[in-house]
């Protein structure tokens, strides 16, 4: 046996001795892969766990039937709105994770040490955004439950390894897969990138030669936003660059970040608060000064009438009109129920 196992590579193992649950063997079996030395002392312990791993998911494949459906894992949603993280191996979505928020997810310099979603609550001025990391997304490494969990989600957070040189196929092949799921997220036009072939299912092309079509067409994009993340890599600002370059109309949201220098972090908050598209509204009483600390969140383009329902369904049954102070444009003044609120705008409501 080599010497040079690693602490995480004997954890994982002992899982496998423990497992009984075939779903368990494959999970333990997986990471043991994953952190196992790549040399050639090691290459028969690789084709063993290959080979027992590919049994294990014949044997899945055999049973079938409902009750040997893979589980789904779906976080109940808190806070203003949820977003997915989801990206490549090593893209850094758990260290994003525990730098914006209080959660304490396993984070390792090897790949797939997240196995199940990882939900924290992010603070942005007077409100919390969930974020919710998720295991990476490999063809050799499907989850089936991941695609319903992250169309649970309201936005999705792309996260990519800008200090990784092959971060424009990492990127191309995470779209691939979300799409074989029939999820699609940005602005999805049916065209690949500039100098780029269209993305293909894994097992497909994967760059140059002739491109080809979808197998099936996906749903509409989910709101998107691209992350460029360890950006204090060597070489990560000049892939940042190409990155904008070629894909600036499906992510029209793009920020290259680090977790680990906290580099943009702030702007981070600021840029996921707008990816969920809603907006904070207070109310007050007549002759009292409004709470500015606890907001309703309601959706981008809502209407009074829609903020006189959230505080109480009587109120919106009856209301009148109401009064408005926000931005540059009202100080109090008289607004009609149809009249679409803003950012941060302070309503009095007349029943």
């Amino acid at each position: 046996m080599p010497a040079n196992l690693t602490p995480q590579y004997l954890e994982a193992e002992e899982r496998f001795k423990q497992a009984r649950a075939p779903e368990e063997k494959v999970a333990a079996l997986e990471q043991m892969l994953s952190t196992l030395p790549k040399h050639k002392g090691t290459e028969k312990m690789q084709a063993d766990i290959r080979r027992r791993l590919s049994k294990l998911r014949a044997e899945k494949q055999k049973k079938g039937g409902p009750q040997h459906a893979a589980p789904v894992h779906l976080v109940e949603r808190e806070g203003a709105g949820q977003v997915a993280l989801v990206g490549p191996p090593n893209s850094g979505k758990s260290a994003l994770l525990a730098r914006l928020t209080h959660a304490t997810p396993v984070v390792a310099d090897y790949p797939f040490s997240t196995r199940v979603p990882q939900p924290g609550m992010m603070p942005f001025e007077n409100i919390q955004i969930q974020l919710v990391d998720l295991p990476p997304l490999h063809p050799d490494f499907p989850e089936a439950w991941l695609p319903q969990t992250i169309r649970n989600a309201d936005a999705v957070a792309l996260v990519v390894n800008l200090g990784d040189a092959g971060v424009l196929d990492q990127l191309s092949e995470t779209l691939a897969l979300l799409e074989q799921g029939k999820l699609s997220v940005g602005e999805v036009t049916g065209e690949a990138p500039r100098g780029l072939p269209r993305a293909s299912a894994p097992g497909g092309p994967a760059s140059g030669g002739e491109s080809r079509g979808l197998a099936r067409k996906p749903e509409s994009g989910k709101p998107a936003l691209l992350i460029g993340n360890q950006s204090d890599r060597p070489g990560a600002r000049e892939n940042f660059e190409v990155l904008e370059e070629l894909w600036r109309e499906r992510f029209r949201q793009r920020l290259a970040v680090s977790a680990a220098t906290g580099e943009n972090l702030e702007a981070l908050r600021r840029a996921l608060f707008d990816l969920l598209g809603v907006v904070r509204v207070y109310t007050k009483q007549p002759g009292k000064k409004a709470d500015l600390t606890a907001p309703y969140v309601l959706p981008r383009g809502a209407m009074v009438r829609d903020v006189a329902a959230r505080v109480h369904k009587d109120i919106a049954a009856h209301l009148k009109f109401a009064r408005l102070w926000g931005g540059t444009r009202f100080d109090g003044q008289r607004v009609e129920r149809e009249h679409v609120v803003d950012d941060q705008d302070v309503i009095e409501l007349h029943a």
